[in-house]
């Protein structure tokens, strides 16, 4: 196939790019290279340009496939669609299972999706969608599905990814629990270890979405993991174990945390409460198509290894967790209670 990767220097685009071409397919990228520049393959062919107003390297030119991977935006999508509706056979719409928002039971396809309350959707910013604590990122992804079914009938893949994890994960949502649990000694555990957590390993997504798009699959799938239910307590005796590290886990129930402000999700990465359906999630449709997962000590122990090979600065402040010291604080607060 011929692949048009919109993004592609990102998290999962590298994996995207890197399976694509191990299954013999040729491979176009398009974006500002500002991300990464220079790290993707020769083979790649790289189309610079910009999805806010940008898009003349597209013009004129024919793919199989075109895999929308950073789209929050409607109107991009819109935009790059009326430049693309002609040339291009299938269009896959990496969107987020956030469009069901604070949703009372795990989510399946059909479940509604968040509706936004905003002026005009189509004059949004990403400036204005963090400035707003991604309270419209959800919304913002489904108007952003429906724009894509709309310009591409019959023809769209829309893929619902929940947390992402692994090597490369700037937002160390995850990746905070390999590297505390291989720092060892006393380490705080949110909640119940059974409360449910769901994650799926970039490169099991990004080499499923190119199965996917090699089967002319349409519709829409939510695309998390692992394949059964999964809890909190699990994921960490797992990383635990990986690593071979003689964490000692310290479980805080919810409302201990709650009254010391210590939030799931990010603080307590990957944990989302015992109540949270999202973590949920009904993935029964894409594993009937093929999705797979790696096994958890092989994500743990390459995104702690990958997170060792980044610059010291970028070590002594991760994006997600406590810092030592409150968990050391919120320990101690929990063992006066007790």
């Amino acid at each position: 196939m011929r692949i048009l990767i919109l993004g592609g220097t990102g998290f999962t685009g590298p994996y995207q790019v890197k399976y694509a071409l191990s299954r013999g397919h040729k491979v176009t990228t398009f974006n500002r290279n500002k991300t990464h520049p220079g790290e993707l393959p020769a083979q790649v062919e790289q189309l610079v340009g910009d999805r806010n107003g940008n898009l003349e390297a597209l013009k004129n030119r024919k793919w199989d496939v075109v895999i929308d991977n950073p789209t929050t935006l409607p109107a991009w999508v819109r935009d790059a669609a009326q430049v693309l509706k002609e040339n291009v056979d299938r269009y896959v719409f990496i969107s987020t299972i956030s469009v069901y928002g604070d949703s009372k039971q795990g989510p399946d396809e059909n479940a509604p999706t968040e509706k936004y309350e905003g002026a005009d959707p189509y004059k949004e910013t990403i400036e204005a969608v963090r400035a707003s604590g991604f309270k419209t990122y959800g919304p913002l992804k489904a108007l952003s599905e429906r724009e894509a079914e709309k310009w591409f009938p019959g023809k769209t893949l829309i893929i619902r990814p929940g947390l992402i994890v692994g090597p490369r994960d700037e937002s160390d949502r995850f990746t905070y629990w390999p590297v505390r649990i291989d720092r060892a000694g006393e380490v705080l555990a949110p909640g119940n270890p059974s409360d449910p957590v769901q994650f799926i390993d970039a490169r099991d997504l990004a080499e499923w979405t190119i199965r996917m798009a090699e089967n002319r699959e349409t519709g829409v799938y939510n695309a998390t993991g692992p394949a059964k239910p999964f809890a909190v307590g699990a994921m960490l005796d797992g990383i635990r174990d990986a690593l071979k590290s003689d964490a000692k886990f310290t479980w805080v129930n919810e409302q201990f945390l709650t009254e010391q402000k210590v939030q799931p999700w990010s603080d307590m990465p990957v944990w989302t409460g015992k109540d949270d359906a999202v973590a949920r999630t009904n993935i029964s449709r894409a594993l009937s198509k093929g999705l797979t997962f790696r096994p958890l000590d092989v994500t743990a122990r390459d995104t702690l290894a990958w997170f060792k090979s980044l610059p010291p600065e970028r070590q002594a402040h991760p994006k997600a967790g406590l810092s030592a010291e409150r968990e050391a604080e919120v320990l101690t607060a929990w063992k006066k209670k007790s």
